[in-house]
């Protein structure tokens, strides 16, 4: 983890390094934080200019601040499901006003369907389309000695203004459980380990979930 709430910005969502022979970020937070990004990034002893590419969870302003600042100062790729990159572009509907900051809008290098898997030198980076939270969420997972699931914000929240449907995300979560992580990464709440308490803290979103469901 090199960036959070506690670690870089209050207003960054967790944003995860991954060595899978390029370096790839999972997120890139609100956009308040880049020198402290990078000095993260510098503290464990990788080189910020190796930095290939960032996959982007999800098209909400915690978690895309920092693209066009990493695009443009370290050439990085934007990857991001085609369904929630056209707010990464626009900067229409990725919550800005909530959070009161500036952002700039950035390209999408790569816009993934519903299901793709992203090579690299080292590591293949499977992507799962989890529409819910925004159209075009999506989570990843990598299979190291053990399999780990960056689920991005399994915990919502699920409002219809920002592009909820907590129908699609109960789906969603289901598909997370079914893949049995082993370790999960969460936008928001941190590292959660082994299996049994990934399923735990999965379980407990799907639950609230699936009571919104039945009091529609």
């Amino acid at each position: 983890m090199v960036g959070s709430a506690e670690i870089s910005h209050p207003y960054d969502c967790c944003i995860y390094l991954i060595d899978a022979g390029e370096l790839v970020l999972i997120d890139a937070g609100a956009g308040e934080s880049n020198d402290r990004l990078i000095e993260n990034i510098g503290a464990l002893g990788f080189a910020p200019e190796m930095l290939h590419s960032v996959i982007v969870t999800h098209a909400h302003i915690d978690h895309i601040g920092s693209l066009a600042y990493l695009q443009r100062n370290y050439g990085v790729k934007v990857i991001a499901h085609k369904l929630d990159a056209g707010a990464i572009e626009s900067g229409k509907g990725i919550g800005v006003e909530f959070y009161g900051v500036s952002y700039q809008p950035c390209r999408v290098d790569v816009k993934l369907s519903s299901e793709d898997s992203l090579k690299f030198s080292k590591y293949e980076i499977k992507v799962v389309h989890i529409p819910g939270h925004t159209i075009g969420s999506i989570a990843t997972y990598i299979e190291m000695e053990r399999r780990v699931l960056f689920g991005q914000d399994i915990h919502g929240p699920y409002y219809a203004a920002w592009g909820a449907d907590p129908v699609k995300a109960a789906n969603s979560l289901q598909k997370l459980l079914d893949l049995e992580a082993d370790i999960l990464c969460e936008g928001h709440f941190g590292i959660y380990q082994p299996a049994t308490e990934v399923r735990r803290y999965i379980e407990g979103y799907l639950s609230q979930l699936q009571a919104i469901t039945r009091g529609k």
